[in-house]
């Protein structure tokens, strides 16, 4: 893969205002990547890092993160496992999530130990997820290049909520795509602002992908050419 010019493509397609980042799990430090040492609230914080620098982070760095660490499919200590449950209890009893939603929440399948992060546009390896933030008006554009909005007798889009890092196995273990609104506590740890939700793409379908949105966007700036004159010859 050649990350700076899928990069480059993407960010120029969509018109992004913050740079994409590329995620890979891994099971050994990769040479020349640093540790990250600081010490972060959740695994989304990591996705925010990522936007400057690519790092490696070991599955113990994320365990202030129970529900991430879990999604992610880490091997946890009994303390941390205690942590989990202790969270998933708040989230019920606050009604945040209902009984039987926690069993439910997908998981990373394949073990790994540890995970690589960093602007796509610097990622030193072939990544395995590309992660987007868009406004509204750029994820249509992704639900349009995916088909996700066509009509049809099944219309694949999906837009998940809480919590939001579940977008992450969702693209790994059963679609090419995923898509987030985000969670409270993705909006709490990451600072991103609300205009802005989450996608994923699964970089195994990263050439079907790009070559659908470059006709995407053409037929978008066809048709906004077509309705703004519309507009003129009605309005004036």
């Amino acid at each position: 893969m050649d990350n700076s010019k899928i990069n480059q493509d993407i960010t120029s397609a969509f018109g992004l205002d913050i740079p994409p980042i590329a995620m890979a799990l891994v099971n050994d430090q990769p040479q020349g990547v640093e540790i990250i040492e600081e010490d972060v609230p959740s695994f989304c914080t990591f996705w925010r890092i990522a936007e400057k620098k690519v790092f490696y982070a070991p599955a113990q760095k994320h365990f202030n993160c129970p529900i991430g660490a879990m999604v992610l499919g880490f091997e946890m200590p009994e303390k941390v496992q205690e942590q989990l449950g202790g969270m998933v209890k708040k989230m019920c009893e606050c009604s945040y999530l209902s009984e039987g939603e926690p069993a439910n929440i997908p998981t990373i399948k394949e073990k790994h130990t540890g995970a690589l992060y960093g602007p796509l546009n610097d990622f030193p390896v072939d990544p395995q997820l590309i992660l987007i933030w868009l406004k509204p008006s750029q994820a249509m554009i992704f639900n349009e290049a995916l088909g996700c909005c066509q009509w049809s007798d099944s219309m694949g889009s999906m837009a998940l909520g809480r919590p939001a890092c579940a977008v992450i196995p969702t693209a790994l273990n059963d679609s090419p795509f995923g898509m987030s609104l985000g969670c409270t506590g993705m909006r709490t740890f990451t600072e991103i602002n609300d205009e802005h939700i989450l996608v994923t793409l699964n970089c195994k379908e990263i050439d079907v992908f790009l070559k659908s949105l470059q006709t995407t966007v053409s037929a978008n700036k066809d048709m906004k050419d077509f309705y703004l004159e519309h507009k003129k010859n009605i309005t004036g």
